[in-house]
């Protein structure tokens, strides 16, 4: 009988204004809780009798002690005749649903005797840690911060870079049971209001017991969840966020996760990094195509081996050829089979130095891939040859910024090998054709994917493939249907002066 009234706790319930009613009611669902305190005090301030009831692990001692218990126990003769405190927020409040779910946020309730309301005080102090370097976002002149767990402090260090009073917050409470705070940060006068909405619905929609990370709930609101390609964008870098934010997109914070995530997106958006904006237009245009070759090496360039062994050889020079035939002479496997077994075997080297620690883990990579690569050579089961195709498109799909989208590719590259080995270069043609339509069709929160190659949009091609000088990027990109395009002024007045 306990467990089934603990189960709807507070719904919709007020409080009494009893202290012993309200403490026996939360010792009675918080059963098993030895870090649940519950302390009982005389407020000198008022000569009223309270409780103090808080979460040993998730308070702030150092602000309960010298900014709630000191004042309340020690000052005396308030003039306003309430009961006054050092924190930096009372909130007054009746419903139990609401103070039970306070408690578990780390906030401290005050029940005085005789009121029906208690009081809400925040003394939060979350495990936390340091601001670092992010990992999977590494900058050669952007800002070495990254995101950490606290929901709050992400979204401050967004706010570092935008102190603008058009930046508006909207913020959900997800989960029945996690209750995980997901804030939608965006600039009120730019983003267009259907963006807004279509995001909130798909968040309040969501029914689940928690929220972990930004990935569950990218897959919960994402437009096509049985899509390889990523339709969302999860960053660690604030600057980066903050980039995102006055181009006219959104940014959700999700507590207790080091990442956000960044919708609508296009697929180029994918290709882009913090770095492309801080060197020179000509650099950053360089690299943005390499990074788009890569894509295409990464996905094509085993089965195009496969398909030329298999099917074309007559393409293929003569003095090449007999090199490649003398590759192959003492392998037992066709290609296909030769190709699979070196790609899982990368695979796995490349899951075994991710999860392993730091040091051995790149001991790991190096040594297996030497030690494994030479072996299967001289024991005749892999070519030289493949083994060089294999490491050139592992350094192609490492080329591409966006963790999402190179594990993309790592799962396209094994159906474009199995379409090489049926059909040969028609294989690689229907592949390249479906990956193409499979662009054109994808939406990411309702807008166009492929924007702006389909629907074309000449101006926004100033930042795909290339990226042109800023200051010629006068207004945000067309792809996200922002209310107010112009960006910034021509920025080079001055030299029109000079030339007069």
């Amino acid at each position: 009988m306990v467990k089934e009234r603990s189960a709807n706790f507070g719904q919709g319930e007020h409080i009494t204004t009893h202290i012993k009613e309200s403490i026996d009611r939360i010792e009675e669902v918080f059963t098993d809780t030895p870090d649940l305190i519950i302390r009982k005090l005389h407020i000198k301030q008022t000569g009223e009798e309270a409780a103090l009831v808080y979460m040993d692990e998730l308070t702030d001692k150092t602000c309960l002690n010298h900014d709630v218990l000191a004042p309340l126990q020690l000052e005396s003769g308030n003039p306003s005749g309430d009961f006054v405190t050092n924190v930096g927020y009372v909130i007054p409040e009746s419903k139990w649903d609401v103070l039970k779910l306070n408690i578990m946020l780390g906030n401290s309730l005050l029940f005085i005797e005789g009121r029906s309301t208690a009081y809400i005080l925040d003394t939060k102090g979350l495990p936390k840690r340091a601001i670092e370097d992010p990992q999977q976002e590494p900058s050669l002149k952007g800002a070495h911060q990254g995101f950490i767990e606290i929901g709050s402090q992400n979204i401050a260090m967004i706010r570092r870079y935008i102190p603008d009073k058009e930046l508006k917050l909207r913020r959900y409470i997800v989960g029945k049971r996690g209750q995980t705070a997901v804030s939608l940060v965006y600039l009120e006068d730019v983003v267009e209001p259907e963006i807004i909405q279509v995001f909130e619905k798909r968040i309040q929609a969501i029914d689940v017991d928690a929220i972990i990370n930004t990935g569950e709930l990218a897959e919960f609101i994402e437009d096509h969840p049985l899509a390889l390609l990523p339709q969302i964008l999860t960053t660690e870098r604030p600057d980066t966020a903050a980039s995102h934010i006055l181009q006219g997109r959104c940014v959700v914070v999700v507590d207790g996760s080091p990442s956000v995530l960044v919708a609508p997106v296009t697929f180029m958006s994918f290709f882009q990094t913090v770095d492309d904006y801080s060197s020179r237009w000509s650099i950053s245009s360089f690299l943005r195509i390499l990074r788009i070759f890569a894509f295409f090496i990464a996905i094509f360039l085993p089965g195009f081996y496969i398909s030329v062994i298999s099917y074309h050889f007559e393409i293929i020079p003569m003095k090449l050829l007999l090199t490649l035939g003398e590759s192959r002479g003492q392998v037992p496997f066709p290609p296909f089979v030769e190709a699979i077994i070196m790609e899982i075997t990368l695979e796995m080297l490349r899951e075994a130095g991710v999860r392993l620690p730091a040091p051995i883990g790149q001991t790991v990579g190096i040594v297996g891939g030497i030690v494994i690569g030479q072996a299967v050579v001289q024991a005749g089961l892999i070519s030289n040859v493949m083994v060089i195709v294999v490491a050139f498109t592992a350094i192609s799909s490492f080329i591409i910024p966006n963790q999402d989208m190179m594990a993309a590719v790592r799962i396209m590259r094994f159906m474009i090998m199995v379409l090489a080995t049926w059909f040969g270069f028609i294989g690689l043609v229907v592949g390249m054709m479906t990956i193409m339509a499979r662009l054109i069709t994808l939406n990411s929160l309702d807008t166009s994917y492929s924007t702006p190659l389909a629907p074309f949009k000449a101006p926004d091609w100033k930042d795909t493939f290339l990226r042109l000088p800023l200051w010629m990027m006068t207004n945000r990109p067309l792809s996200t249907r922002t209310i107010q395009e112009r960006r910034q002024g021509r920025n080079r007045g001055w030299k029109e002066k000079n030339n007069r």
